[in-house]
């Protein structure tokens, strides 16, 4: 259901991006203002997001970003959180969209997501030239969840190529055009053309895991994170699917941010990184950074920035000892595969765990405060850990329960606490049952409440 235009009009900046930001959050968003011939980039604190676009300029293009960070500045490797998918529709390219007016853009959009099956935008804005395509979610994603979010987003722009989508505008670091500013290169106004309403009349929002369903083929989530487990556990090379496929090497990538966390978290561990360290640190966190695909060699060096600053905000790394890796990401992003052995991997790197535990020499104490970074021997310890666990979740019982149970059947006199000759004296009582005798009781409460 579609709001009128006179509560179209409605949307200024601020109710636009509400949809999506929410200025009780921690956090900051991005701002992106041209100025003349530059363009000048400033990040503010979410609780200032009202006054802060309040004050635009109109006349001015500005753009904005999508999701949230933890830091003063949009790379990706700050994300805090996101809570919509969108897409950048440069219809003006498209020969099909040559005449039309914004409304008939908005109904070119929205005719093609019910063809192909997806779900109808919660927001379209026409940017001045073209549309952005918005599909708010009933919540927002954590930074853990960006893999998952970057899959979507990937089959998203797939679908919607004959619209024109931007396949470079698809990063969650990406700044789109704030509505009633001008778009200098056509003279138009920014402005919502549709707004796809619920039954509060409200835009609509989507469960991530429903857009994920919708999305993606054969996308099950469980399925992925076994599969996940089980690299986890026999420790193999990680092979991720490129650009050949959207859920082939997914665990692949969610597997190298895991990494890239696991990095961050082992300086967090320590206290910092030393100084002749931080090259280290820094390439392999690029590495697996650009393995994961929530980044490219475009804003590889702009990424590098962000996370050297992580490291020391006061060193200055050289750029040149990044080139090889840049020229990988190139190679990977093209589809190249380098082939070893009669196996084919990408042309990133992809080491085992144990080479990283021996490179960055990591200790088991640390290892079993990580996620991914862990020895075979750690491995089969959580392995064991997870399988007691659903053998407990069964109904299975521990063995203090079990030898318990079975005094109380062969020695019943001794679960009852008195003498065999008491016990017979007694007419032979039988113990309470295993469900509800105080030992059984207190072994699965782990303890009295005394």
């Amino acid at each position: 259901m579609a709001l009128g235009q006179a509560q179209l009009r409605l949307f200024e900046p601020a109710d636009e991006a509400g949809t999506y930001h929410d200025s009780g959050r921690t956090g900051f968003f991005s701002l992106l203002v041209a100025s003349g011939r530059e363009k000048r980039q400033d990040s503010y604190r979410l609780t200032f997001m009202p006054e802060v676009l309040g004050m635009l300029d109109p006349s001015r293009d500005t753009w904005l970003s999508q999701a949230e960070f933890i830091r003063p500045n949009r790379r990706v490797v700050n994300l805090a959180r996101i809570g919509l998918l969108f897409a950048d529709l440069d219809t003006y390219r498209q020969p099909w969209a040559e005449g039309r007016s914004p409304d008939q853009l908005a109904a070119a959009v929205l005719y093609h997501c019910a063809h192909e099956g997806i779900p109808a935008p919660s927001i379209l804005v026409y940017s001045g030239r073209g549309i952005q395509a918005k599909w708010l979610l009933d919540g927002t994603l954590p930074r853990q969840a960006l893999p998952r979010w970057n899959a979507c987003q990937r089959f998203l722009i797939d679908r919607l190529t004959p619209l024109g989508a931007d396949s470079q505008a698809r990063d969650a670091s990406r700044v789109l055009r704030v509505v009633n500013t001008v778009n200098s290169k056509s003279g138009e106004i920014c402005r919502v053309v549709h707004v796809e309403a619920g039954p509060d009349g409200q835009p609509v929002r989507y469960s991530f895991e429903y857009l994920a369903e919708v999305l993606l083929p054969v996308a099950r989530w469980t399925i992925e994170q076994q599969r996940q487990e089980r690299i986890e556990r026999r420790q193999l090379h990680l092979i991720p699917g490129g650009k050949t496929d959207h859920l082939r090497g997914f665990s692949g990538r969610q597997l190298a941010w895991d990494r890239l966390e696991d990095l961050r978290k082992l300086a967090e561990l320590r206290g910092g990184v030393r100084e002749g360290e931080r090259m280290q640190h820094l390439f392999w966190r690029l590495n697996f950074l650009l393995l994961s695909g929530a980044t490219h060699s475009g804003q590889m060096y702009h990424e590098a920035a962000a996370l050297a600053g992580e490291l020391d905000p006061a060193w200055s790394y050289r750029s040149k000892e990044l080139m090889t890796l840049y020229a990988k990401a190139k190679a990977y992003e093209a589809g190249e595969r380098v082939e070893v052995g009669g196996r084919q991997f990408p042309p990133l790197y992809t080491p085992k765990n144990d080479t990283l535990i021996s490179l960055f020499q990591i200790t088991e104490d640390e290892q079993r405060r990580l996620k991914t970074l862990v020895s075979k021997d750690i491995a089969k310890e959580r392995d064991r850990e997870r399988h007691t666990a659903r053998r407990r979740a069964a109904g299975a019982i521990d063995r203090a329960i079990y030898e318990a149970n079975s005094l109380s059947r062969k020695k019943p006199w001794e679960a009852l606490g008195m003498s065999r000759a008491s016990w017979y004296r007694a007419g032979k009582p039988m113990p309470p049952s295993d469900e509800t005798s105080p030992s059984v009781l207190q072994s699965r409460q782990g303890g009295s409440d005394a």
